[in-house]
């Protein structure tokens, strides 16, 4: 069984220059950039870029509301109109930086309160994806399985990849727990790994966080898992 392990990246100097991004893009098959909107910037998107294309990750833009003060977890109530012109201007700015260093843009990924906001909200769903249909080459989104924006994605005619957490606990509807909830987040690397092979089958990728404690320990406990357990590692196919 194919499956894809991706990490949000470039979104901090500090994480990049410890090595700590680098050494992530040598666990995963694909890096979800951010795209300069609610932290990062173009600098820091192209080192991240050129450090991915060199190791043969694939490159996901990550966009998400411009509010660099809550890092985009945080409910934004934007005009739909908006909110398209957004998403489209940061997945235009990484892929002018992608195509600048040799690679390709291969998927969308929303990030934060955006992601959990357009699994169950039409009206900011249906703007993500008008961004991504005026795109001169379509892209696939990644979103949780179930959600208003894959199937709003896929009637429109563009591709939708199922994804799980490693490192996120869910609800019995499914949903992630909310960050402010005890145990939302997991930390224990056996923990990691027993629910990436759990999802194994239901999803076609899986996230781990980069800027979760232990984040490096707990993206090779998923990959080590996932491996155990016969899945061959591999970037989605755009």
């Amino acid at each position: 069984m194919r499956i894809d392990l991706n990490a949000d990246l470039g979104e901090s100097w500090a994480r990049w220059e410890s090595g700590h991004d680098v050494a992530l893009l040598d666990i995963v098959t694909s890096a979800n950039v951010c795209c300069g909107a609610y932290a990062g910037d173009p600098d820091l998107m192209r080192a991240t870029c050129e450090a991915a294309v060199r190791r043969g990750v694939a490159i996901g833009a990550q966009v998400g509301y411009a509010d660099r003060e809550a890092f985009g977890r945080r409910d934004v109530d934007l005009p739909d109109d908006v909110l398209t012109n957004e998403v489209r201007d940061q997945i235009n700015l990484l892929d002018h930086i992608v195509r600048s260093v040799g690679g390709r843009l291969t998927y969308v990924k929303p990030h934060g309160a955006l992601y959990n906001t357009i699994v169950h909200d039409e009206v900011q769903a249906r703007a993500v994806v008008d961004a991504m249909i005026s795109l001169t080459e379509q892209l696939p989104l990644l979103g949780l399985p179930g959600s208003v924006s894959l199937a709003i994605a896929e009637a429109a005619g563009i591709r939708g990849i199922r994804e799980g957490f490693a490192d996120r606990a869910y609800t019995s509807q499914g949903r992630l727990v909310p960050r402010s909830e005890p145990g939302a987040v997991l930390d224990d690397p056996d923990l990691v790994a027993a629910q990436a092979i759990r999802l194994m089958g239901s999803v076609e990728s899986v996230c781990v966080h980069s800027d979760s404690p232990g984040a490096l320990v707990l993206a090779r406990a998923a990959r080590t898992g996932l491996e155990a357990a016969g899945a061959q590692l591999a970037s989605v196919e755009p």
